[in-house]
């Protein structure tokens, strides 16, 4: 009797789990969106302006804003007022330090060009033997390549898991870590799912 119990029980939580999980994720987003208006004066706030709550218009209205925000920064006088306020902004004592390292690791991570996130490696953690999914962030520094004399270095990220959004930051040569053919998307379930996720196997171009 109690294993037919614990079946049912576990048959249960794998239905209602991920769609749980789903929800308190959905709703995370939902109210991070629609608290970014309450930095608006009160009377600038949609309900104030509309005289009513309507619900969901703070993700609406949050949304357009980054989209307009956008498409006025990808033009000539939109990338002028964009470098006019960060030369404004990077005058600013402690401030500047924040929004540069922010900025710099936006661009990076989001921006067209950028290559970090984009390796998935394997790497030896946390010794020699035992191996760790890691995503390429660039090449080590100048200031480090100098310091071990070692031209071929690379820096990594290690999440944790099933929280990817902590981890390690780790330098190694380039001839030490190992290159997956794996997305990141795929990585990052292997991770979250503690390796219970397999990634899809990779086919070349013969279709092999």
């Amino acid at each position: 009797m109690m294993p037919f119990i614990r079946k049912c029980f576990i048959s249960g939580l794998l239905v209602w789990l991920p769609i749980w999980v789903t929800i308190l994720v959905i709703r995370f987003l939902v109210n991070t969106l629609s608290n970014t208006l309450l930095l608006l004066p009160h009377q600038y706030q949609p309900d104030a302006l509309i005289g009513f709550h309507i619900p969901g218009i703070g993700v609406i209205m949050t949304l357009l804003i980054i989209f307009v925000t956008g498409l006025i920064a990808a033009n000539f006088i939109g990338r002028k007022l964009v470098a006019a306020g960060d030369y404004i902004i990077t005058r600013i004592p402690l401030v500047r330090t924040i929004y540069a390292s922010v900025k710099q690791v936006s661009q990076t991570l989001f921006g067209s060009g950028g290559q970090s996130f984009r390796k998935v490696l394997l790497v030896q953690y946390p010794h020699e033997g035992m191996w760790s999914i890691a995503f390429q962030t660039g090449d080590a520094t100048p200031e480090v390549k100098e310091a071990l004399d070692n031209d071929s270095m690379v820096t990594f990220f290690i999440p944790t898991t099933p929280n990817p959004t902590s981890g390690f930051l780790m330098m190694a040569r380039k001839k030490d870590v190992i290159e997956l053919n794996m997305g990141v998307d795929q990585a990052l379930k292997l991770v979250i799912s503690l390796g219970v996720v397999q990634p899809l196997p990779s086919f070349n171009k013969s279709g092999k």
